[in-house]
């Protein structure tokens, strides 16, 4: 009783430890989020761009320098012409305070802020392009196992028909050929479903570079849930925007765009930055110094200070200032120019990806119309063989036929979700 009460305990802990996680996408995506190494690397970029901002900004305040040092030095006596040497220890206290530099300390300041926010913009735009790419490689999984069911429905036809045929020859109603093509199709019907199991492995190992899942064993699954063929199209959730809409919607979401706005404002800020080089910094200086000499402390002075109001003012520099102004502002009009050529990329990748969402629609439409008659046909065609009607070969057309149109609306339903994911990243939803 006790080894059977055991037995029991460990079937049920090896049963728990090695349950299969079964994700959501919305639950992949959290994943992907925590375990992505390329959105670690766009963090850091911009975490790196802040602390560049923050040594920007440390030009408003006040630099304090404090300076300690101890040695010998050697000092000659007028009198004698001789050379002493002395012990010294000088310590020395500085502050400086930058008061005005018409704007060439906040040009350097919004520059960094506004390329710290592009670096923000940056990521946001990688999340977003992270999330549909889990999306679109979670689709592809549903596709390979809706995939593997036509094939196994495939080849569970095959198989009767491949058993009707033989019982016809027994009966000698039909010929051996009829046995010989069905034996061929059901080896192609095998094949083909061993290369969508397959599919279904790759596609898992998209989803884990996706994510970020690095161990070799696939331990976890996707949900998913058996499809209800006849009702594929009425279950499409339709669109909420129009192709005006959803334009509008992205110029005033998308990350690239708002990226590009504020590389603009960067280049405006350095351009105010550059041309403040023209004109002088004003600033004020302090500095406290001590010393303590043994035997000159008749010459050297114990303390002493001073505070000055400084103008430093370059008045030249080869031109430099001249060309760097105009650098600038070349910078600033290829940023204006970026812009634009931004708008109209993601103007026609949002109209290309609402062009493809409709067009998928109406086509699963019309493949679920055609696997319904297909397999209509197929039934048909059984009929006729049966009762001699028809030849063998015209029977495995129809079932090849609705095996086709039964695949092509799996491929043509996902693809839809997969449409949605495009579009929504194209217009930053």
């Amino acid at each position: 009783m006790k080894k059977t009460i055991l037995s029991l305990a460990i079937l049920t802990l090896s049963t728990f430890l090695y349950a299969q996680k079964s994700y959501t996408v919305d639950e992949l995506i959290l994943q992907s989020l925590e375990n992505s190494p390329d959105l670690h690397i766009s963090k850091l970029q911009y975490n790196a761009s802040q602390k560049r901002y923050d040594t920007a900004f440390s030009g408003y305040l006040p630099q304090v320098d404090l300076t300690a040092s101890a040695g010998r030095i050697s000092q000659s006596e007028t009198y004698n012409f001789s050379s002493v040497d002395d012990n010294l220890l000088t310590g020395k206290l500085s502050l400086k305070q930058l008061l005005y530099d018409f704007g060439k300390t906040g040009g350097d300041t919004d520059t960094q802020r506004y390329t710290s926010q592009a670096y923000l913009r940056d990521n946001m735009q990688k999340i977003s392009d992270k999330k549909k790419d889990v999306k679109n490689a979670y689709y592809d999984i549903l596709k390979a196992i809706a995939l593997i069911d036509v094939q196994k429905e495939n080849v569970k036809l095959t198989k009767a028909q491949l058993y009707r045929a033989k019982r016809y020859f027994e009966a000698g109603i039909r010929t051996k050929i009829d046995i010989s093509d069905a034996e061929v199709r059901l080896i192609k019907a095998k094949l083909e479903l061993k290369k969508a199991e397959y599919n279904l492995k790759l596609s898992y190992a998209q989803l884990d570079k996706i994510v970020g899942f690095t161990q070799v064993t696939q331990n976890y699954t996707v949900y998913s849930k058996k499809l209800q063929f006849d009702l594929l199209y009425n279950s499409l959730q339709a669109y909420d925007l129009n192709l005006q809409e959803a334009i509008d919607f992205a110029y005033k979401n998308k990350n690239e765009i708002k990226k590009e706005l504020s590389k603009i404002k960067s280049s405006q800020a350095q351009t105010l930055s550059v041309d403040a080089q023209y004109y002088p910094s004003l600033s004020v200086s302090a500095n406290y110094l001590t010393q303590k000499a043994d035997e000159y402390q008749v010459y050297v002075p114990k303390t002493q200070w001073d505070a000055m109001l400084n103008l430093n003012w370059n008045l030249y520099q080869g031109g430099a200032t001249s060309a760097q102004s105009q650098e600038q502002k070349i910078n600033l009009k290829i940023s204006n120019e970026e812009l634009s050529s931004t708008k109209l990329t993601i103007k026609k990748s949002t109209t290309i990806a609402f062009i493809n969402l409709y067009k998928t629609k109406d086509t699963i439409e019309l493949d679920q119309s055609l696997v319904k008659v297909s397999n209509e046909k197929f039934d048909q065609a059984s009929k006729r063989y049966e009762h001699g009607l028809s030849d063998y070969i015209e029977l495995q057309e129809a079932r090849q036929g609705y095996i086709d149109a039964k695949a092509t609306l799996v491929v043509d339903y996902y693809n839809y979700y997969i449409a949605i994911a495009t579009l929504d990243n194209a217009i930053g939803k």
